[in-house]
């Protein structure tokens, strides 16, 4: 070979060189991100149990307890929830007096040093990320949409662009609950790059998932959600998407669905078994919208040890029943949502990891098809989906049905519809009640969802003559709240009572739907007090809405039974011969059915099956 020969072919080999990583750089960016999470993202999330106060060596023994337990299993995501930029943040409540932030020469937020050392010195989130990737799994965080307010304070410079935070931020429908952030208005010089110098950090850290709060719900910020799509896809990183909160608003189902992962289909969902309920009405109509890579999420799963420094509630086990644990992993698995576990992992216990490690199980959420509702008849519930491989069914059974808590033709006062429109946010009740032996204090939700109801009855007094009475003075019987626990001279979350802004020392904080039981004393002829919204629930996403009653006898109406007989046509499922039939929770084998499958399920409880034809030997 001669010279020239020579330096045409090291010419050759340099240009294929080239465009060879050019290609892959190319087939990188535009690799479809759906194929990213091909089934439903399984992870540990910090939000449950520790709000917005997690410190690194919490996040690592959750993370050594995953990859332990339940990595064999495909749980793998390990995920930092809200302000871990904030070094003096706080547990029932967020520091927004005198937040210390973490933030860097281009207006990007930064893991506070005080609460993950090994961010010092620049480091950022790569040192517990690589932490995390050594032990199998993979690490992700949340954040806020938009760009820090501190960022805009001090003008600071956005990488990439000759813009600043002034160029690109707006005020307009800034997050109502948490005010760290502003809105990056999309079109303006600098407003792309912003997010492109944010995601170019993340990738730098080794990130695999990134959930965006304040995105999605009560307005769907689309240039937003667009402008992180394409920030994410410049990185050339596998970088999951969750959006939230919920619910996203559903005529944006398709977009939400071209552009990210994971979105949220409910508000902040809790120990509570009426929010629990309100997802079989809420998957049922989400349920065309998923596709592979593209999951409706119904959020966290409030399991095991929660509440231990979280933004609302008290440190306890979760609240459900054992059968409602069954119900809410059958239920998520039947309808393939994201599973993210909120209670700190080591404090399991062997019923808790029982529920995260059936394989059968977990092969419904990771494989099934055809997902759907077959019925709902009275709050008796099933729904069908396909086994792919071998043409079985699958059959989630659930007995939702409840006593009806309050029955409203029974009560003495009502207040009608209460939202954050309602002037004063509150309505004053005066009823009398003479010769009445007992009062209950109920709060509906007003026919839509629990989300946020945070309701206050502000100095509630009994009258006799011209003597008062505080109620709060008296001991009730007893008390019910959907979500936490109804608390005398205190909002439901532990905070002052406040209605429309104004403090009140005296009154009692519930949330929907609870009724509070009185014995009344004797003599007392009149109630009056205050029926607000609590500003809790004021401020968040969409508000609260609510309704308030005053009742002199039990409100409720009659009890279910215990348990109740669902069933099936297995006709109705394809099949026209004899079935076996294996309860996945148990994995037994139940027996051979020939035209109609019907086990009694628990009030509250849930079956899951696998419906096989008998095949001969």
């Amino acid at each position: 070979m001669n010279f020239l020969s020579k330096r045409l072919f090291i010419a050759s080999l340099f240009l294929g060189s080239f465009v060879g990583s050019v290609h892959a750089q190319t087939s990188v960016s535009k690799s479809n991100f759906h194929q990213w999470a091909a089934t439903p993202p399984l992870g540990w999330n910090s939000w449950d149990c520790f709000g917005p106060t997690v410190v690194e060596s919490e996040v690592k023994a959750n993370a050594d307890y995953m990859s332990k337990y339940l990595k064999p299993y495909g749980w793998n995501y390990i995920i930092v929830d809200i302000r871990w930029y904030v070094a003096n943040d706080k547990a029932h409540g967020y520091n927004e007096k005198d937040p210390q932030y973490a933030i860097d020469e281009y207006g990007r937020f930064t893991p506070a040093e005080n609460r993950f050392p090994s961010a010092a010195g620049g480091k950022g989130f790569k040192p517990l990320a690589d932490y995390i990737h050594s032990k199998g799994l993979k690490f992700g965080i949340h954040i806020m949409r938009g760009i820090p307010v501190e960022a805009v304070k001090r003008n600071l410079p956005i990488k990439g662009s000759k813009a600043t935070a002034k160029d690109v931020y707006s005020e307009k429908d800034q997050c109502r609950w948490l005010h760290d952030m502003y809105t990056v208005v999309a079109g303006m010089e600098g407003a792309q790059e912003y997010y492109n110098s944010l995601f170019e950090l993340y990738a730098s850290w080794g990130l695999d998932f990134v959930k965006v709060d304040d995105l999605s719900s009560p307005i769907y910020h689309q240039g937003e959600v667009e402008m992180i799509r394409k920030a994410i896809d410049r990185t050339g990183r596998k970088i999951l998407l969750s959006t939230s909160p919920g619910e996203t608003p559903i005529d944006h189902a398709d977009h939400v669905q071209q552009n990210a992962n994971m979105w949220r289909t409910v508000g902040d969902f809790w120990d509570s078994w009426q929010q629990l309920k309100e997802h079989f009405a809420v998957f049922k109509r989400w349920n065309s919208y998923r596709m592979e890579g593209a999951w409706p999420d119904g959020d966290m799963l409030p399991l095991g040890h929660i509440g231990i420094r979280a933004e609302r509630g008290n440190d306890r086990m979760s609240a459900f029943s054992k059968d409602e644990q069954y119900t809410l992993m059958t239920l998520w698995s039947i309808f393939r949502s994201p599973l993210m576990f909120g209670g700190h992992l080591p404090d399991n216990d062997p019923f808790t990891l029982s529920l995260l490690t059936n394989k059968d199980v977990l092969d419904v959420l990771k494989y099934s098809r055809n997902n759907k509702e077959l019925f709902n008849n009275n709050d008796l519930v099933a729904w069908v989906a396909d086994d792919p491989k071998t043409g079985d069914k699958y059959l989630a059974l659930f007995n939702a049905q409840d006593q009806q808590e309050m029955v409203a033709d029974k009560a003495v006062w009502s207040s009608g519809l209460i939202n954050r429109e309602t002037p004063g946010g509150s309505k004053m009740v005066d009823v009398d009640i003479t010769g009445a032996k007992k009062l209950y204090l109920a709060v509906s939700d007003a026919g839509d969802n629990i989300d946020w109801d945070h309701a206050d009855w502000i100095t509630p007094t009994l009258y006799k003559g011209s003597d008062s009475l505080a109620l709060t003075s008296l001991k009730w019987t007893k008390a019910t709240a959907g979500w936490g626990r109804a608390r005398m001279n205190k909002g439901v979350s532990g905070s002052d009572l406040v209605v429309n802004d104004q403090k009140y020392e005296s009154g009692i904080g519930t949330h929907s739907n609870s009724v509070i039981e009185f014995d009344i004393p004797e003599g007392y002829t009149r109630f009056k007090a205050m029926a607000g919204l609590d500003k809790a629930g004021a401020v968040q996403n969409a508000g609260a809405t609510l309704q308030f009653m005053v009742f002199t006898q039990n409100p409720s109406g009659p009890m279910p039974a215990d348990s109740a007989q669902i069933a099936v046509q297995l006709k109705e499922l394809g099949f026209n011969s004899a079935c076996t039939v294996k309860d996945l929770w148990t994995g037994k084998k139940i027996g051979v059915f020939s035209n109609e499958f019907a086990p009694y399920i628990r009030r509250h409880g849930a079956g899951l099956y696998r419906i096989s034809p008998q095949r001969k030997n």
